[in-house]
């Protein structure tokens, strides 16, 4: 199903896949004022009036920053760079845990030990070390098989991301479903043949819902089941 397809993002839910593949800032976490703190005073110190908004979530570091500073040189948007990672790393002040996160995740890792294969895994615009600082403030487990920013050559929007974390759970990109809270991550989502459910954390419904299969508030809407050999992606308590 491609995001312009029946049925309606209200009526396209239950959905059988194989796998979760899951955006971590702003589907799985609260990281939202710790990000805009960081890139806010980042600007600020480029001697900036932009604002960090909604329509940059979940796009590399590196790729805000060549749309924010167009003129910037290679060796600036280097240092700018290594800047912003300092920032958000330093700042995870008041990240906390999505409602409905650990209750899904727990459901997978259920359903992951029921199959015998892992049923998800993360795939997030973070660095590495990014990820490690803010999902270190969740207590909950590192998935096998996730991707990181530094791990890909081209970031969400592009497909690479998806495709990856698709091919580290042995599953068909196409047998997938994505679920993201930006236009950016929904459109990688889309680019590589995967389903996806968009979560209305940090961008406003009417920006996801032409590129989502479903919307939600929150995780805490859903619910995962086994039937047979796949997941049943549904809406929780139908």
């Amino acid at each position: 199903m491609t995001a312009s397809s029946d049925p309606a993002p209200d009526t396209a839910l239950p959905l059988r896949t194989g796998a979760l593949l899951l955006d971590m800032d702003g589907t799985l976490i609260n990281s939202g004022p710790a990000v805009e703190r960081s890139w806010n005073t980042l600007l600020r110190e480029l001697g900036t009036d932009l604002v960090f908004g909604h329509a940059h979530h979940g796009m590399p570091a590196r790729q805000v920053l060549a749309e924010v500073l167009p003129e910037a040189s290679e060796e600036q948007l280097r240092a700018a760079h290594r800047r912003i990672e300092e920032l958000e790393i330093e700042d995870v002040e008041g990240i906390v845990v999505l409602p409905g996160t650990e209750r899904l995740l727990g459901e997978l890792d259920a359903a992951a030990e029921q199959l015998g294969r892992g049923t998800w895994t993360i795939v997030t615009s973070c660095t590495r070390p990014l990820f490690e600082a803010r999902w270190a403030r969740t207590g909950l487990p590192v998935p096998a098989g996730m991707v990181t920013a530094d791990q890909v050559s081209r970031g969400k929007p592009d497909p690479e991301p998806y495709l990856l974390g698709a091919q580290r759970l042995g599953a068909d990109p196409a047998r997938t479903v994505v679920l993201e809270d930006s236009v950016g991550g929904l459109r990688s989502g889309i680019a590589a043949g995967a389903r996806t459910v968009a979560v209305t954390s940090t961008t406003p419904a009417g920006e996801l819902s032409p590129l989502a299969d479903a919307l939600v508030t929150s995780l805490d809407d859903l619910e995962v089941r086994v039937e047979g050999e796949e997941l049943v992606l549904a809406r929780r308590g139908s």
